[in-house]
């Protein structure tokens, strides 16, 4: 048999060779496509992820410095609520400036309080590290938060939890998870209908502190209550940025550090806006309430090393030492009252 030529080209032959020709040059296209839109997302997640290292630094040098201002006013804050208790003892027999001793002192125990939350803001954090099902994690938490879910009587509770154990400082992360769960029963105590709670977590890739995708615990907190708005997602992690009239605004400040302390990042949407991740059956499922409320995703990583841990703490935590304060000596009974810690987590 002779070799085949150019010439010898059938018009079919023309056909198919054009067709393979088009079909391999259309899945170079879409491997093309697909690259760029890969390479993308994946610089826009170093990018939130390098906006959300920036942003721990800033939050370290505003510690310090409140840290500072905190300490010099709870000395002399200390000495007038011991000087108000010596008062309201002596003035016992005379009720009316008793009382108003005794008002001096709740006064100044509310300032303390606040300084107490602006030096919890500002310690540095240090890890003690152990692995932990986070499902006990959410235990801890709903049993701390039984008295806001009381205020919704409505509430259903739903939980789906992963087997895969985190390795984390449980003390810290139980009081971030405690905080943010607290606001989400206060955001749908302010509505009257039927609500859903959801808590739940998810092995996933996610980049987190500088780095490229690594694989993560995705630890969901989803509520039904009024969502929030992109003003205050822009700003609800600043200190002393509260839309309450009561609290300091530095409970979510504060949770923020621990999870930059766990080298992770949380992220914060409406449900609304989530719903494209969701299955049919899952939207199905939640009815309603898929586009109610609002999420708060943690994201963990599952490989967390010591040498990791440590260089974030250097880039992202305020490492404050802070003194005991000098209380003038009336009795120890006082000394003691007056030396009483704050609630690492309070708002």
């Amino acid at each position: 048999m002779s070799d085949a030529s150019p010439a010898s080209l059938t018009p079919a032959d023309l056909a198919g060779l054009l067709a393979t020709f088009n079909d391999v040059t259309g899945k170079l296209q879409t491997a093309h496509d697909s690259l760029r839109a890969e390479v993308a997302r994946l610089t826009r997640e170093l990018h939130e992820a390098n906006e959300q290292v920036e942003r721990s630094k800033r939050l370290a040098a505003l510690g310090e410095m409140a840290a500072g201002i905190a300490h010099e006013v709870r000395n002399p804050l200390g000495s007038i609520r011991l000087y108000a208790s010596m008062l309201e003892e002596d003035l016992a027999a005379d009720a009316p400036k008793a009382t108003i001793a005794g008002k001096i002192n709740s006064a100044a125990r509310i300032v303390e309080n606040i300084v107490g939350d602006v030096l919890s803001f500002a310690r540095e954090l240090k890890l003690r590290m152990e692995p932990v099902a986070p499902a006990d994690l959410f235990d801890r938490v709903l049993s701390v938060c039984e008295h806001e879910r009381a205020k919704v009587p409505n509430l259903h509770i739903v939980r789906n939890c992963s087997r895969t154990d985190l390795t984390c400082d449980a003390a810290l992360l139980s009081q971030a998870l405690i905080n943010i769960v607290q606001n989400a029963m206060q955001a749908m105590a302010t509505e009257k209908s039927e609500h859903r709670l959801e808590l739940s977590c998810t092995r996933i890739r996610a980049a987190v502190s500088g780095r490229a995708r690594v694989p993560v615990m995705r630890l969901r907190i989803r509520d039904s209550g009024p969502g929030v708005t992109p003003e205050i997602v822009a700003r609800m992690f600043n200190p002393f940025f509260t839309t309450r009239s009561t609290g300091t605004g530095l409970g979510l400040a504060i949770v923020h550090r621990i999870i930059d302390a766990h080298a992770g990042r949380i992220d914060v949407r409406n449900n609304a806006d989530c719903i494209s991740e969701l299955s049919e059956a899952e939207r199905a499922a939640l009815g309603s309430f898929a586009a109610r409320g609002a999420c708060f995703d943690v994201l963990l990583p599952l490989q967390h090393t010591a040498d990791a841990n440590q260089r974030h703490m250097r880039d992202a935590s305020a490492a404050v030492a802070l003194p005991t304060p000098e209380l003038p000596a009336r009795g120890a009974n006082s000394a003691r009252d007056l030396t009483n810690s704050t609630p690492f987590g309070r708002k």
